[in-house]
């Protein structure tokens, strides 16, 4: 009987192969079999060795019935003996499914180890120079998935989200309206900065800004898709102020780079 293979379900960040951390790059390298999702660059794929098998099991926005058949592929692989790198967008245990995945692979005893991601719920916001915290405007933030599919939405407690500085939804394109409204039910003024970031750290991206009472429309208008992040609360305001803080800093190091050239 061969020896089992070892899986690793890793964080691939939100995009950009920069922002891979650096654990997550070496169990890349090591992967004879290579499972990723819908949401990872060709970038960080090329990181595998060219004898890797790569094996795509995106799931389109709104669709998650592929999760059995991921699950079974993982074991499936494990058992041949190979070492399974499962790339998961963002990290792999904030809204990605990944405990699910670890509680098969102990139940059907495959050795397993987690490797962290960089979240969009942090990386998305900051693409667009949001600070989800600030001395001047949050000193609270939550995460929150947007998505019905999880079937969370009665869970949901609207009136302590509303009380809380800075919200942050995760796939959340297609409820972003009811979002708005379940938000300002509870308390929340129509008026709240909103901001909504798409494809953050890919070529696509957009950011999209309003208020709770326009945010909904402005995404319509603009034809925002998934994956995309919205930003609720008074943090949005300050990004014109990091953006122009940015941008000197910018300008700063390329005149000093051209000096010393």
């Amino acid at each position: 009987m061969s020896k089992v293979g070892k899986v690793y379900l890793v964080g691939a960040g939100p995009g950009d192969p920069d922002l891979l951390t650096i654990r997550a790059v070496q169990r890349i390298s090591i992967g004879d079999v290579i499972v990723y999702d819908r949401l990872i660059q060709q970038g960080v794929l090329a990181l595998a060795k060219s004898s890797s098998e790569k094996i795509y099991m995106g799931k389109p926005p709104g669709h998650h019935c592929r999760q059995d058949e991921i699950h079974a592929l993982l074991v499936e692989k494990a058992r041949q003996g190979k070492t399974v790198i499962r790339l998961k967008g963002g990290d792999p245990f904030l809204f990605g499914r990944g405990g699910e995945e670890a509680e098969y692979l102990a139940e059907h005893g495959v050795p397993f180890e987690v490797v962290p991601g960089v979240s969009a719920c942090l990386s998305a916001p900051l693409s667009a120079n949001i600070a989800v915290t600030h001395r001047e405007a949050s000193s609270s933030v939550a995460i929150v998935t947007g998505h019905s599919a999880f079937g969370n939405g009665d869970r949901i407690d609207w009136h302590a989200l509303a009380r809380i500085d800075t919200l942050v939804f995760l796939m959340c394109v297609h409820n972003i309206e009811t979002i708005a409204k379940n938000l300002t039910a509870a308390g929340r003024a129509p008026a709240t900065p909103a901001a909504l970031i798409q494809m953050a750290y890919w070529d696509g991206q957009h950011v999209v800004t309003g208020t709770l009472e326009n945010i909904a429309a402005r995404a319509r208008t603009q034809e925002v898709e998934p994956p995309a992040t919205l930003v609720v609360g008074e943090v949005v305001n300050l990004r014109e102020r990091l953006q122009q803080l940015v941008a000197e800093s910018e300008r700063k190091s390329k005149q000093e780079e051209e000096v010393c050239v």
